[in-house]
């Protein structure tokens, strides 16, 4: 709905879980990498279509999450696909507030940084800002 509580038929067309969640996937415009994975609520779609930048819903805070509202880290939307099924969502951002852009809370480019190496977990990618420097 919008602020005239008239229907969407763009938001209307996502296929919505049993929570009225829809896992959203952030890709780096430039690099195409795989930034970080999260949920959205109508609202948090609603918002980013509007707004411009990543909004997401956290569902351990039970609330809209305004990507960069405590880091500074922020994401602007360039694009926003949906998938086949209608069950997914893709963002194509820009990641603000450090460079290279930092999308994790580790303080790291990206949330995808171990990768499967034989029967472990390796560390792909450097912390490139220390988490507590930048959760204050």
């Amino acid at each position: 709905m919008n602020d005239n509580n008239t229907p969407l038929p763009w938001l209307e067309a996502v296929r919505w879980d049993a929570q009225g969640l829809v896992p959203v996937i952030a890709q780096e415009q430039g690099s195409k990498d795989v930034l970080m994975f999260a949920w959205m609520n109508r609202e948090a779609l609603q918002k980013t279509a509007e707004l411009g930048r990543a909004v997401y819903f956290s569902r351990s805070r039970n609330k809209l999450w305004f990507k960069g509202e405590a880091s500074g880290h922020v994401q602007v939307v360039h694009e926003i696909r949906l998938d086949c099924d209608q069950d997914v969502v893709l963002l194509s951002v820009t990641q603000t507030g450090h460079e290279p852009g930092i999308a994790c809370h580790t303080g790291r480019h990206s949330c995808f940084f171990q990768r499967l190496d034989g029967a472990q977990w390796r560390v792909t990618e450097p912390v490139l800002k220390d988490p507590e420097s930048i959760y204050k």
